[in-house]
């Protein structure tokens, strides 16, 4: 289930918004007064004009995927938790246990 409503996401926003990624580009390439990024495809410009609204949905899924779908690990938190200072560590010990406490866990 998850799958297809983070599909339907990335389709909508694919379908949606990514063209104005090609509207960027072209009003980019306007300012520059220049026609194409390249000649490479003959009437067609260059890789970049091809490829302009995928940089912008390749960004949306990054931030999307980092955003949504990565899961958290223990050992990331811990990593994360290593790097605070010994009284923050301190502090977030009281913390954890006195929530801990209070849902009876402990």
């Amino acid at each position: 289930y998850q799958r297809r409503v983070r599909g339907a996401v990335m389709a909508m926003f694919a379908s949606l918004i990514a063209p104005f990624g090609g509207f960027f580009a072209s009003g980019f390439k306007r300012a520059f007064k220049l026609k194409d990024f390249g000649d490479l495809i003959p009437g067609h410009g260059g890789v970049i004009d091809r490829m302009d609204c995928q940089f912008l949905m390749g960004t949306f899924v990054f931030v999307y995927y980092h955003s949504f779908i990565k899961s958290v690990s223990v050992n990331s938190v811990l990593q994360i938790i290593y790097g605070m200072s010994t009284d923050s560590q301190k502090e977030l010990y009281t913390m954890l246990g006195d929530h801990l406490t209070g849902r009876g866990l402990l």
